[in-house]
């Protein structure tokens, strides 16, 4: 299956564990670039590039509210990659379910064996 650029940048995205905190940290409400910087050991402008990334990916959302530029999660984000993780989900059903049925019937085999 060939990945699309928009599922690629969103991966691209959280690669990064200092991106994924900063989602996280967003899961719980819109937050200033300083506020996001402050947990971590780097500076503002690196903040900036992550934030940049994030919002290119198509992650997180930012509105301007004077000198402010609040962040937020940006609505159905992870619509896509939800997607993309259901139909591997559903394709390790499949796979298992076909293990449990081959299983089933080399143990039913044993019983029949004198």
């Amino acid at each position: 299956m060939k990945l699309d650029a928009a599922l690629d940048r969103t991966l691209a995205a959280l690669a990064d564990p200092t991106r994924r905190g900063i989602l996280a940290r967003l899961a719980l409400g819109e937050a200033t670039v300083s506020e996001l910087a402050e947990p971590f050991a780097i500076s503002q402008p690196a903040i900036s590039r992550h934030i940049r990334v994030l919002s290119e990916a198509g992650l997180i959302a930012q509105r301007v509210s004077g000198t402010k530029r609040p962040c937020r999660l940006a609505p159905g984000a992870l619509s896509e990659l939800d997607e993309y993780l259901e139909m591997l989900r559903g394709a390790l059903t499949h796979n298992y379910r076909r293990l449990d049925q081959l299983l089933a019937k080399q143990a039913k085999g044993k019983d029949k064996s004198p």
